[in-house]
Protein backbone atom coordinates (compact mmCIF):
# COMPACT_ATOMS: atom_id res chain seq x y z
CA UNK A 1 0.00 0.00 0.00
CA UNK A 2 3.09 2.41 0.54
CA UNK A 3 3.24 2.28 -3.21
CA UNK A 4 0.11 4.89 -2.96
CA UNK A 5 2.95 7.84 -1.31
CA UNK A 6 5.77 6.58 -3.87
CA UNK A 7 5.32 10.10 -6.28
CA UNK A 8 6.23 12.36 -2.89
CA UNK A 9 8.78 14.53 -4.85
CA UNK A 10 6.47 15.16 -7.62
CA UNK A 11 3.88 16.71 -4.90
CA UNK A 12 6.83 18.83 -3.99
CA UNK A 13 6.18 20.76 -7.29
CA UNK A 14 2.25 22.14 -6.06
CA UNK A 15 3.78 25.18 -4.56
CA UNK A 16 2.36 27.78 -5.35
CA UNK A 17 -0.13 26.50 -8.14
CA UNK A 18 -3.09 26.28 -5.31
CA UNK A 19 -3.42 22.38 -5.33
CA UNK A 20 -3.10 19.50 -3.49
CA UNK A 21 -2.92 16.18 -3.30
CA UNK A 22 -5.43 14.34 -0.98
CA UNK A 23 -5.71 10.24 0.11
CA UNK A 24 -9.17 9.13 0.24
CA UNK A 25 -10.23 6.65 3.13
CA UNK A 26 -13.52 5.74 5.23
CA UNK A 27 -14.45 4.82 8.38
CA UNK A 28 -17.21 2.25 7.96
CA UNK A 29 -20.94 2.44 7.54
CA UNK A 30 -22.83 4.74 9.88
CA UNK A 31 -25.04 2.25 11.93
CA UNK A 32 -27.38 5.06 12.73
CA UNK A 33 -27.39 6.47 9.36
CA UNK A 34 -26.40 3.95 6.79
CA UNK A 35 -24.18 5.96 5.22
CA UNK A 36 -20.16 5.12 4.23
CA UNK A 37 -18.84 8.69 4.30
CA UNK A 38 -15.53 9.23 2.89
CA UNK A 39 -12.70 11.78 4.41
CA UNK A 40 -9.57 13.09 2.94
CA UNK A 41 -6.36 13.93 4.38
CA UNK A 42 -3.13 15.70 2.55
CA UNK A 43 -0.66 13.23 1.13
CA UNK A 44 1.77 15.61 3.33
CA UNK A 45 0.94 14.95 6.11
CA UNK A 46 0.90 10.78 5.73
CA UNK A 47 4.33 9.06 6.07
CA UNK A 48 2.62 5.44 5.08
CA UNK A 49 -0.30 3.05 5.09
CA UNK A 50 -0.17 -0.38 6.36
CA UNK A 51 -2.14 -2.94 7.90
CA UNK A 52 -2.49 -2.80 10.93
CA UNK A 53 -0.13 -3.86 13.52
CA UNK A 54 -0.39 -5.52 17.19
CA UNK A 55 -1.62 -2.12 19.12
CA UNK A 56 -0.28 -2.33 22.99
CA UNK A 57 -2.88 -1.06 25.26
CA UNK A 58 -2.16 2.20 27.44
CA UNK A 59 -3.11 3.43 30.68
CA UNK A 60 -5.21 6.96 31.19
CA UNK A 61 -5.33 7.16 27.32
CA UNK A 62 -8.61 9.24 25.73
CA UNK A 63 -11.02 6.77 24.67
CA UNK A 64 -10.70 7.02 21.28
CA UNK A 65 -6.86 6.14 21.16
CA UNK A 66 -6.39 2.25 21.03
CA UNK A 67 -3.17 1.97 22.16
CA UNK A 68 0.48 2.07 21.09
CA UNK A 69 2.65 0.32 18.06
CA UNK A 70 6.18 0.21 17.92
CA UNK A 71 7.32 1.43 14.13
CA UNK A 72 11.12 2.26 13.67
CA UNK A 73 11.88 1.95 17.26
CA UNK A 74 9.56 4.46 18.06
CA UNK A 75 6.50 4.36 20.15
CA UNK A 76 3.62 5.49 17.81
CA UNK A 77 0.21 6.52 19.47
CA UNK A 78 -3.29 5.28 17.49
CA UNK A 79 -6.03 6.79 17.15
CA UNK A 80 -9.45 5.10 16.05
CA UNK A 81 -10.48 7.78 13.87
CA UNK A 82 -14.43 6.18 14.20
CA UNK A 83 -14.31 6.28 17.86
CA UNK A 84 -13.01 9.51 17.72
CA UNK A 85 -15.86 11.01 15.36
CA UNK A 86 -18.31 9.26 16.79
CA UNK A 87 -19.40 6.94 14.42
CA UNK A 88 -20.74 3.91 14.94
CA UNK A 89 -19.64 1.23 12.97
CA UNK A 90 -19.08 -2.49 13.11
CA UNK A 91 -16.63 -3.26 10.48
CA UNK A 92 -13.29 -3.38 11.26
CA UNK A 93 -10.60 -0.91 11.14
CA UNK A 94 -7.71 -3.30 9.73
CA UNK A 95 -5.88 -0.17 7.67
CA UNK A 96 -3.26 2.12 9.87
CA UNK A 97 -2.62 5.31 8.47
CA UNK A 98 0.35 6.96 9.51
CA UNK A 99 0.62 10.54 9.93
CA UNK A 100 3.53 12.53 10.40
CA UNK A 101 2.69 16.87 11.41
CA UNK A 102 3.80 19.11 13.73
CA UNK A 103 6.88 17.04 14.51
CA UNK A 104 4.33 13.87 15.72
CA UNK A 105 3.50 10.74 14.52
CA UNK A 106 0.65 9.16 14.83
CA UNK A 107 -1.48 6.24 13.39
CA UNK A 108 -4.99 6.61 12.15
CA UNK A 109 -7.37 3.50 12.37
CA UNK A 110 -9.96 2.94 9.20
CA UNK A 111 -12.15 0.45 7.28
CA UNK A 112 -9.88 1.15 3.69
CA UNK A 113 -7.67 3.42 1.94
CA UNK A 114 -9.09 4.41 -1.33
CA UNK A 115 -7.02 6.47 -3.82
CA UNK A 116 -4.74 9.79 -4.35
CA UNK A 117 -6.65 12.55 -6.13
CA UNK A 118 -4.84 15.84 -7.10
CA UNK A 119 -7.52 18.51 -7.26
CA UNK A 120 -7.44 22.35 -7.17
CA UNK A 121 -8.15 24.19 -3.89
CA UNK A 122 -10.79 26.12 -5.99
CA UNK A 123 -12.74 23.06 -5.43
CA UNK A 124 -12.70 23.03 -1.87
CA UNK A 125 -15.32 24.86 -0.11
CA UNK A 126 -15.82 25.47 3.31
CA UNK A 127 -18.15 23.33 5.11
CA UNK A 128 -21.55 24.63 5.85
CA UNK A 129 -22.72 25.59 9.28
CA UNK A 130 -25.12 22.29 9.74
CA UNK A 131 -22.08 20.21 8.96
CA UNK A 132 -19.41 21.93 11.19
CA UNK A 133 -22.00 21.29 13.74
CA UNK A 134 -22.64 17.87 12.87
CA UNK A 135 -18.78 16.98 12.67
CA UNK A 136 -18.21 19.35 15.97
CA UNK A 137 -15.40 21.36 13.84
CA UNK A 138 -13.84 18.03 13.00
CA UNK A 139 -14.03 19.03 8.77
CA UNK A 140 -12.51 21.61 7.50
CA UNK A 141 -13.31 21.67 3.72
CA UNK A 142 -15.53 19.85 1.69
CA UNK A 143 -15.54 18.95 -2.27
CA UNK A 144 -18.11 16.50 -4.21
CA UNK A 145 -16.28 14.23 -6.56
CA UNK A 146 -16.98 13.44 -10.48
CA UNK A 147 -19.11 10.02 -8.84
CA UNK A 148 -21.47 12.39 -6.77
CA UNK A 149 -19.47 11.32 -3.44
CA UNK A 150 -18.83 14.29 -0.87
CA UNK A 151 -15.12 14.07 0.27
CA UNK A 152 -14.79 15.79 3.88
CA UNK A 153 -11.37 17.10 4.88
CA UNK A 154 -10.81 16.04 8.33
CA UNK A 155 -8.86 18.39 10.50
CA UNK A 156 -6.17 16.18 11.99
CA UNK A 157 -4.91 19.14 14.05
CA UNK A 158 -8.03 19.11 15.77
CA UNK A 159 -7.15 15.42 16.20
CA UNK A 160 -3.59 15.47 17.50
CA UNK A 161 -4.36 18.48 19.81
CA UNK A 162 -7.42 16.64 21.75
CA UNK A 163 -5.41 13.27 21.69
CA UNK A 164 -2.79 14.50 23.29
CA UNK A 165 -3.74 17.17 25.33
CA UNK A 166 -1.67 19.54 23.67
CA UNK A 167 -3.60 22.86 24.33
CA UNK A 168 -4.69 22.17 27.98
CA UNK A 169 -2.07 24.29 29.24
CA UNK A 170 -2.91 27.49 30.64
CA UNK A 171 0.65 28.39 31.65
CA UNK A 172 1.93 28.55 27.83
CA UNK A 173 0.09 32.02 27.53
CA UNK A 174 0.05 32.96 30.67
CA UNK A 175 4.02 33.55 30.18
CA UNK A 176 3.59 35.24 27.08
CA UNK A 177 4.14 39.30 28.00
CA UNK A 178 1.87 41.84 26.00
CA UNK A 179 3.54 44.47 23.27
CA UNK A 180 2.79 48.31 24.30
CA UNK A 181 1.37 50.75 21.50
CA UNK A 182 0.43 48.12 18.82
CA UNK A 183 -1.44 49.97 16.42
CA UNK A 184 -1.15 47.73 13.51
CA UNK A 185 -3.15 44.42 13.39
CA UNK A 186 -1.86 40.65 12.33
CA UNK A 187 -4.31 39.15 9.92
CA UNK A 188 -4.65 35.46 9.76
CA UNK A 189 -5.97 33.01 7.76
CA UNK A 190 -6.60 29.02 8.71
CA UNK A 191 -9.33 26.53 8.10
CA UNK A 192 -8.96 24.78 11.40
CA UNK A 193 -11.25 25.93 14.17
CA UNK A 194 -8.36 24.79 16.50
CA UNK A 195 -5.95 26.39 15.14
CA UNK A 196 -7.17 29.54 14.77
CA UNK A 197 -8.48 30.01 18.83
CA UNK A 198 -4.74 28.95 19.37
CA UNK A 199 -3.61 32.07 17.44
CA UNK A 200 -6.10 34.09 19.07
CA UNK A 201 -5.14 33.30 22.33
CA UNK A 202 -1.62 33.95 21.50
CA UNK A 203 -2.57 37.10 19.61
CA UNK A 204 -4.42 38.16 22.99
CA UNK A 205 -1.68 37.49 25.28
CA UNK A 206 0.65 40.00 23.17
CA UNK A 207 -2.11 42.59 22.99
CA UNK A 208 -1.81 42.67 18.88
CA UNK A 209 -5.19 43.62 17.15
CA UNK A 210 -6.06 40.93 14.98
CA UNK A 211 -8.61 40.06 11.98
CA UNK A 212 -8.95 36.07 11.38
CA UNK A 213 -10.04 33.90 8.43
CA UNK A 214 -11.27 30.42 7.53
CA UNK A 215 -9.29 30.68 4.09
CA UNK A 216 -6.51 32.19 1.86
CA UNK A 217 -10.01 33.42 -0.15
CA UNK A 218 -11.44 35.33 2.30
CA UNK A 219 -7.96 37.00 3.57
CA UNK A 220 -7.04 38.03 0.52
CA UNK A 221 -10.67 39.57 -0.02
CA UNK A 222 -10.42 41.78 3.06
CA UNK A 223 -6.73 42.48 2.52
CA UNK A 224 -7.36 43.85 -0.90
CA UNK A 225 -9.99 46.19 1.17
CA UNK A 226 -7.97 47.65 3.36
CA UNK A 227 -5.12 48.35 0.28
CA UNK A 228 -7.94 50.01 -1.75
CA UNK A 229 -8.88 52.28 1.18
CA UNK A 230 -5.16 53.37 2.33
CA UNK A 231 -4.88 54.49 -1.19
CA UNK A 232 -7.64 56.38 -1.72
CA UNK A 233 -6.93 57.98 1.40
CA UNK A 234 -2.94 58.07 0.46
CA UNK A 235 -1.60 55.86 3.22
CA UNK A 236 0.52 52.62 2.56
CA UNK A 237 -0.74 49.21 3.20
CA UNK A 238 2.15 48.56 6.16
CA UNK A 239 0.64 51.45 8.26
CA UNK A 240 -2.70 49.66 9.08
CA UNK A 241 -1.25 45.86 8.72
CA UNK A 242 2.10 44.67 10.62
CA UNK A 243 2.04 41.87 9.00
CA UNK A 244 0.47 38.25 7.89
CA UNK A 245 0.10 34.91 9.16
CA UNK A 246 -1.35 32.30 7.29
CA UNK A 247 -1.84 28.51 7.15
CA UNK A 248 -0.79 26.44 4.16
CA UNK A 249 -3.70 24.08 3.61
CA UNK A 250 -6.60 25.76 3.28
CA UNK A 251 -9.95 25.51 0.93
CA UNK A 252 -10.39 27.92 -2.28
CA UNK A 253 -7.16 29.97 -1.81
CA UNK A 254 -4.04 27.92 0.21
CA UNK A 255 -1.62 29.82 1.75
CA UNK A 256 1.17 29.35 -1.11
CA UNK A 257 -1.12 30.91 -3.43
CA UNK A 258 -2.26 33.40 -0.75
CA UNK A 259 1.86 34.73 -0.03
CA UNK A 260 2.19 34.96 -4.23
CA UNK A 261 -0.77 37.32 -4.33
CA UNK A 262 0.73 39.73 -1.44
CA UNK A 263 4.26 39.66 -2.38
CA UNK A 264 3.22 40.23 -6.23
CA UNK A 265 1.59 43.05 -5.39
CA UNK A 266 3.20 46.42 -4.76
CA UNK A 267 0.75 47.91 -2.49
CA UNK A 268 2.12 45.45 0.27
CA UNK A 269 5.37 46.30 -0.09
CA UNK A 270 6.91 46.14 3.32
CA UNK A 271 4.27 43.84 4.73
CA UNK A 272 5.89 40.55 6.06
CA UNK A 273 4.33 37.13 5.10
CA UNK A 274 4.38 34.09 7.93
CA UNK A 275 3.60 31.55 7.27
CA UNK A 276 2.34 28.85 10.30
CA UNK A 277 1.84 25.06 9.55
CA UNK A 278 1.61 21.58 10.74
CA UNK A 279 3.55 20.36 7.66
CA UNK A 280 6.90 18.53 8.76
CA UNK A 281 10.24 19.06 7.55
CA UNK A 282 12.55 20.79 5.81
CA UNK A 283 11.32 20.64 2.37
CA UNK A 284 7.91 22.40 3.29
CA UNK A 285 10.31 25.55 4.70
CA UNK A 286 11.87 25.42 1.45
CA UNK A 287 8.72 25.85 -0.65
CA UNK A 288 7.27 28.63 1.65
CA UNK A 289 10.81 30.36 0.82
CA UNK A 290 9.98 29.60 -3.00
CA UNK A 291 6.77 31.92 -3.00
CA UNK A 292 8.40 34.47 -0.44
CA UNK A 293 7.80 34.05 2.90
CA UNK A 294 9.57 35.89 5.25
CA UNK A 295 9.53 32.93 7.69
CA UNK A 296 8.24 29.63 9.27
CA UNK A 297 6.63 29.00 12.16
CA UNK A 298 5.63 25.80 13.15
CA UNK A 299 1.64 24.66 15.10
CA UNK A 300 1.21 24.44 18.70
CA UNK A 301 4.20 25.94 19.91
CA UNK A 302 2.88 29.27 21.10
CA UNK A 303 5.57 30.88 22.75
CA UNK A 304 7.94 30.69 19.21
CA UNK A 305 5.05 31.91 17.28
CA UNK A 306 4.63 34.70 19.93
CA UNK A 307 8.69 35.20 19.94
CA UNK A 308 8.82 35.18 16.13
CA UNK A 309 5.21 37.79 15.86
CA UNK A 310 6.86 39.88 18.97
CA UNK A 311 10.52 40.54 16.39
CA UNK A 312 8.06 41.75 13.31
CA UNK A 313 5.73 43.54 14.74
CA UNK A 314 9.25 45.52 16.55
CA UNK A 315 11.03 45.66 13.33
CA UNK A 316 13.33 43.77 14.15
CA UNK A 317 13.15 40.49 11.75
CA UNK A 318 15.94 38.07 12.13
CA UNK A 319 14.45 35.39 9.32
CA UNK A 320 15.06 31.39 10.23
CA UNK A 321 13.23 30.35 7.77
Amino acid sequence: MSDLLSRIDARTKLAGTNKLEILLFTLGQDARTGRRETFGINVFKVREVMRTPAITAAPEMPASVEGMVALRGNLVPVVDLAKYTGISVDTPREIMIVTEYNGHTQGFLVEGVDTILRLDWSRMRVPPDMLTAEMGGLVTAVTELEDNRLVMMMDVEKVLAETTRSDSDDHIYHAIKPIAGVDKAVYFADDSLIARKQIERTLGALGVPYSGFVNGRQAWEELDKVARSAEAHGRLVRDHIGLVLTDIEMPEIDGYMLTKKIKSDARFVGVPVIMHSSLSGEANRTLGLSVGVDEYVSKFEPQKLAEVLERYICNNPVASI
